[in-house]
């Protein structure tokens, strides 16, 4: 039975990372259950972060805490004790049982568990730099100290996760250079290899990049191989989103085996996994 782990094609081995924590189709996001289970498994996973009042962040992916919430308004307005007490919205919006985590309290509890070979921990920030003051730094510094080993700190401001990954030592980063409509001109223009070289030049530390799969395709059709180039320079290379395990996806994700990405974001690694092996 899938696990949505990875799929394995000549010899190369490409991982299915939990987007938003999700391991299948109809999941909630950032559910504690989730990313504990997919840690234990060895999965790579990926969740996002947000500034809330106290300094520190929490794990959500909106600014506004209405859509995915059971509370409402701004996000960086909230305090931690308002944050704790809210609970998590389906994708129907309806509420759940499961509760909003802070950054603080997921980290402490994965330091209190085992997990599997490989298990990996994408920390999307969705904070510019801006956002992040002294105390910012401090507080992730603090909360990441215990499981760092089991990270990685990525973005689309090189500036941010440079800020904050200086005050933590070892600590893994990664970078998305597909933001600010960079990705849209890009594949407008044709300009591949000054897009690599530019990424490259913004995030020299980052070991994973990050790239919109649709990049990935039309760069492909243009006879350019993003893949290859950032391979060539040492990177690894993250697909994303391949949103649904869909007839419709299947050509896509075929390329993307064929172009040997290392990993490729779903929200469905277990139905994605059962259409590429079934």
């Amino acid at each position: 039975m899938p696990d949505g782990i990875f799929l394995e094609r000549d010899g190369h081995k490409t991982w299915l990372k939990w987007h938003r924590g999700h391991k299948q189709a109809g999941d909630i996001s950032f559910t504690w259950e989730r990313i504990a289970e997919g840690m234990r498994l060895g999965a790579s996973l990926e969740i996002d972060l947000l500034c809330h009042a106290g300094g520190g962040f929490v794990v959500l992916h909106d600014k506004t805490l209405d859509r995915a919430t059971t509370g409402t308004g701004p996000v960086a307005t909230a305090t931690p004790g308002q944050l704790a007490a809210l609970n998590l919205r389906d994708a129907s919006g309806n509420p759940t049982d499961h509760p909003v985590m802070l950054f603080d309290t997921l980290c402490q509890r994965l330091a209190g568990q085992q997990s599997g070979e490989g298990a990996l921990l994408q920390l999307d920030m969705k904070e510019g730099a801006a956002a992040l003051g002294d105390r910012q730094v401090a507080a992730f510094a603090q909360a990441i100290a215990p499981v760092k080993h089991l990270a990685i700190l990525s973005g689309g401001d090189a500036e941010a996760v440079s800020r904050l990954s200086a005050a933590v030592p070892g600590m893994r980063i990664g970078y998305d250079p597909c933001h600010f409509g960079v990705a849209e001109k890009t594949a407008r223009t044709g300009e591949f290899e000054r897009f690599v070289e530019t990424a490259l030049s913004d995030s020299p530390k980052a070991e994973m990049i990050y790239l919109e799969y649709e990049l990935v395709l039309t760069a492909e059709r243009a006879g350019f191989d993003l893949v290859a180039a950032f391979h060539a320079a040492g990177r690894r290379i993250d697909a994303y989103t391949i949103t649904g395990a869909t007839a419709e996806n299947h050509p896509a994700v075929v390329r993307l085996l064929a172009a040997r990405v290392d990993q490729i974001t779903t929200d469905d690694p277990v139905g994605l996994e059962g259409l590429m092996t079934g």
